[in-house]
């Protein structure tokens, strides 16, 4: 039993739940015995401290407390992962569904659910249990879809990140190719243009680096908004993990217990691969070509259910296809296009919640030989003073003499996948002498400094990220320190410089300095260079210099985005923003005026009269609206290279810059013989607009106001506003 659970056993009393609504006699009796044993706690800021007697039982109270919160959210995830959005949304969204299907079939989930280790199948049927005993106790929530979920359901979303390997699949040539012609769909972004960059921070800090002597970790996942649900989940079989859990699943994502810490940023690793195959129709069979032989395509069909405008459903059936690499997801140059990825749910799973369990670094790293993570780096810290940079675990073994970066000939053997790469054989960092690690979704290679490995000594295919300003950033706030406490690693993290900006400006400064006197731009954008000149590339919501550079800095990016050499030169964005003709440069300055000026007013706006935090309500696809009241965020788009990041952009009706991305939540923790934090979160806890923590964390999120976490039972038990079982 944990010290958590002893001293709550101590203060705590006893009540009993009361459910509101009858269901069949043994379920609901083996529903609320588990209830009267698990208790839920919400603290001042209303997150959830949930306990239970045993593993099952906390994730039993973890999913009732979540769907408490956000229960909306929980199944529009698990309507995505099962291929079941079409159901609730439509027609349009069958492409999606039919993407997840050609990977997530429910029969294997099933099957494999009933071949999982008996302690993986009593967390899923905890899971399952929490939830249904939720949807029984609020007769008043009516799902869209699931009424009532299944253990084996769980499977289906596995690990924690936002956008998983499927979503690399594009949706409009899968609909192509499987016979897409009733439906209009949007056409793809152009890559080129201006998009706030997806992505994470993690930053572990050694014992010598430090003031107190102990680790510190930064956890500071960059998703969309309201993506997580912060919890602490304890039991009396070890478990007591802090952090954040994706809405819908049972283990923390993103977090730490009382003696290690781990966070995750996305990887630049390749870890799935397209190929190539050369299709031999046989009669009334296609085969494909590989090597000497030819090999039946797997054939297999799907139906989809879907909601018509009416409410009532209909089904739409698809013959699918595949090879050993894995299912077809296009076609280009006479050539069918098969996508090879990690597909193994309940290995994934189980790493997922066995790392949350870890005491040390050690007992992290044994878990990670399940090798069920393809798209996540880790950042770690423990109570031994230890940390670590660790690479996605699940990388295939390829030749690198092919280009994976493009569809391989998938009929050539030699470009199969040749096993998995050991643990021992990927970029990784163990407590480096420079003291400090960090990942910003840029390469390993920077990951330590001058202690961090070298990328000529690994396959081309372990990193495909390259440098960002924020891995710039990162080593500019880090270097050469040792003096780090919670608050300073709080400052390094909000640290306002803007790395991207800092080589781009004197750039464009020297163009209007090359114009001859007399020269109409000259005089047009005399004050505006004057104000650029004088800046020190730091944000503030004071600044109209930040408001400028960023109009600047996308203007100029999407004036580049098509152009040919962007890719001919094989010129990094940023280094082929510099070299553009200063004459573009200057236009784009131009045009951010005139944009500044017609948007409010004059283009000389201080920054947060632009960039705002807004939550209106509490659907996933917010509304927002410039008539009601914002937050003002000084932090910018990691896209110039702020460490802190703030996805923002205009929205139809609306002037003002609204953040949906970026800092989600954010997390700072000491190790030691007792563990401290601090952390925010975007917004608040509870997705409902009537709870008082719907919107009570902005104006600390907006300035980084981290607020202390009550990880210990004599740090909570002040701030109890409410103790009770599901169902009360």
């Amino acid at each position: 039993m944990t010290k958590f659970a002893v001293a709550l056993g101590a203060i705590l009393s006893i009540a009993h739940a009361q459910p509101a609504q009858a269901s069949p006699a043994s379920d609901r009796f083996r529903l609320e015995a588990t209830a009267k044993r698990v208790r839920i706690i919400r603290d001042d800021w209303g997150i959830a401290h949930v306990h239970g007697k045993t593993d099952a039982d906390a994730v039993f109270a973890m999913m009732y407390a979540q769907a408490e919160d956000d229960f909306n959210r929980i199944e529009t995830n698990y309507l995505v992962s099962l291929g079941r959005l079409a159901e609730a949304e439509g027609e349009a969204a069958i492409w999606q569904d039919l993407r997840q299907r050609l990977f997530i079939d429910p029969a294997d989930l099933r099957r494999q659910y009933t071949v999982a280790p008996a302690w993986l199948q009593r967390l899923m049927t905890g899971w399952a249990d929490g939830l249904n005993y939720y949807l029984l106790t609020h007769p008043e929530v009516k799902p869209r879809v699931i009424k009532k979920f299944e253990p084996w359901m769980a499977l289906s979303f596995s690990e924690g990140s936002i956008g998983g390997d499927i979503e690399r699949v594009a949706l409009k040539p899968l609909a192509a190719f499987y016979g897409q012609s009733q439906l209009a769909m949007a056409d793809t972004a152009n890559p080129g243009l201006f998009r706030e960059p997806s992505g994470s921070n993690g930053i572990a800090i050694a014992p010598a680096n430090t003031v107190n002597g102990k680790a510190l970790l930064l956890i500071n996942p960059h998703t969309s908004f309201f993506f997580r649900s912060e919890q602490q989940v304890t039991s009396d079989e070890g478990l007591n993990a802090y952090g954040a859990a994706t809405w819908g699943q049972f283990f923390i994502y993103q977090g730490f217990n009382e003696r290690v810490g781990w966070m995750h940023t996305s990887s630049g690793v390749d870890s799935v691969d397209e190929f190539a195959e050369t299709i031999v129709d046989q009669g009334d069979k296609p085969f494909y070509r590989y090597g000497k032989e030819l090999r039946p395509v797997r054939v297999n069909g799907i139906t989809l259910t879907y909601r018509l405008p009416d409410g009532t459903m209909a089904r739409r059936q698809f013959t699918t296809y595949a090879t050993h690499h894995g299912p077809i997801v296009r076609a280009t140059d006479g050539k069918w296009v098969s996508f090879g990825l990690l597909n193994s749910p309940a290995a994934a799973l189980q790493q997922s919640f066995e790392r949350t369990k870890s005491r040390d670094l050690t007992g992290y790293m044994k878990v990670m030989t399940l090798k069920a993570n393809s798209s996540n780096n880790t950042i770690l810290a423990d109570a031994t003073g230890a940390i670590a940079y660790l690479h996605p675990q699940f990388v295939p073994k390829r030749d690198d003499v092919f280009d994976y970066r493009k569809p391989v000939d998938g009929s050539d053997p030699a470009t199969d996948w040749q096993g998995l790469h050991a643990l021992s054989e990927l970029p990784q960092v163990m407590s480096p002498p420079t003291g400090w690690i960090a990942n910003t979704n840029n390469a390993p290679w920077s990951a330590a400094g001058p202690d961090s490995p070298e990328s000529s000594t690994y396959p081309q295919y372990m990193d495909t990220a390259g440098e960002n300003p924020r891995g710039l950033h990162a080593i500019r706030v880090l270097k050469n320190r040792r003096d780090f406490t919670i608050d300073a690693l709080r400052d390094a993290a909000y640290d306002p410089y803007l790395t991207a900006f800092a080589p781009l400006v004197p750039s464009l400064v020297a163009a209007w300095n090359a114009l001859p006197i007399g020269d109409p731009i000259k005089a047009k954008l005399a004050d505006q260079i004057a104000t650029l000149r004088a800046w020190d590339f730091t944000w503030s919501t004071q600044s109209v210099a930040t408001s400028l550079a960023v109009f600047w800095g996308e203007a100029l990016w999407i004036d580049t985005a098509n152009d040919p050499d962007l890719k001919t030169k094989g010129l990094a964005r940023y280094d082929y923003l510099f070299a553009t003709a200063p004459a573009r440069k200057l236009a784009a300055l131009a045009a951010a005026s005139d944009r500044l000026t017609a948007d409010f007013g004059s283009w000389k706006t201080p920054w947060g009269e632009i960039n705002r935090f807004q939550r209106n309500d509490g659907a996933i696809v917010q509304q927002f609206d410039d008539s009601k009241p914002s937050t003002p965020v000084a932090f910018t788009s990691a896209q110039w290279g702020s460490l802190a990041s703030f996805g923002a952009r205009r929205y139809p009706g609306t002037k003002r810059y609204y953040g949906t991305s970026g800092n989600s939540f954010v997390a700072i923790v000491e190790f030691g013989d007792r563990v401290r934090a601090r952390a925010v979160t975007a917004g608040g806890e509870s997705g409902n607009p009537a709870s008082i923590h719907f919107a009570d964390q902005a104006k600390r999120y907006a300035t980084g106001d981290l607020r202390d976490v009550y990880f210990y039972i004599d740090e909570l038990a002040p701030h109890i506003v409410r103790s009770y079982h599901p169902g009360q």
